[in-house]
């Protein structure tokens, strides 16, 4: 019984110093808390780079409107110059996969439907396609009649961006996305491959 005694009074006596031993404490601390530092690191990394290389798909998008609009005639060799331009500013992201077009719009004032007119780049529109554009772009007189003689330079980009690491966004990448309306300033419409003595096109079907 003596010896019984003793070894539970051995055995009582290393569990209570085992509970006042604080060693290890922080270790095992931060081995339950790595996992998730981890993934709010790289988490914040990745999306972070997704939302830059996202604003830069919108600054891609604008450029390459708003440098076809300042245009009175584009040929090919001013869309190519346009999209080179522009894909500059995607630096120092990579540009392989993306895809952009420069569309021109005519507005018919019977039925406010904008069609191509022309089309140029990776996903070039049909001639006569019809596309939805926002309604206030759309301008109208005092009845609520669409006007005459409106065109729109039409831009879209997408990109595939894939995250460096993977960790928390899909590694085969996000598609990002974005279009952007500009007015022609030159003339009331932009020619492509034309003399700007010939009149504007007005494809409506």
């Amino acid at each position: 019984m003596k010896s019984m005694s003793g070894i539970w009074s051995c055995v009582k006596a290393s569990a209570a110093a085992l509970c006042g031993d604080s060693r290890g404490v922080a270790a095992t601390e931060f081995a339950l808390i790595l996992p998730m530092m981890l993934v709010m690191f790289f988490g914040t990394v990745e999306v972070s780079s997704g939302v830059a290389a996202n604003r830069k798909i919108t600054l891609v998008a604008r450029t390459l409107s708003d440098l076809t609009s300042q245009s009175s005639t584009v040929a090919d060799a001013d869309a190519t110059n346009f999209f080179a331009a522009s894909y500059g500013i995607m630096w120092p992201y990579s540009t392989t996969g993306m895809k952009s077009t420069i569309s021109e719009l005519y507005i018919d004032p019977a039925t406010s439907a904008a069609r191509v007119q022309w089309s140029v780049g990776s996903s070039k529109r049909a001639v006569g396609s019809k596309v939805d554009i926002p309604t206030g772009l759309i301008g109208t007189d005092s009845t609520g009649k669409a006007l005459s003689g409106q065109y729109l330079i039409f831009s879209e980009v997408s990109y595939v961006y894939t995250p460096i690491v993977g960790y928390v966004m899909s590694k085969v990448g996000v598609t990002l996305s974005d279009n952007a309306y500009t007015r022609p300033r030159q003339l009331s419409c932009v020619h492509y491959n034309e003399l700007t003595s010939n009149p504007c096109p007005t494809i409506v079907n």
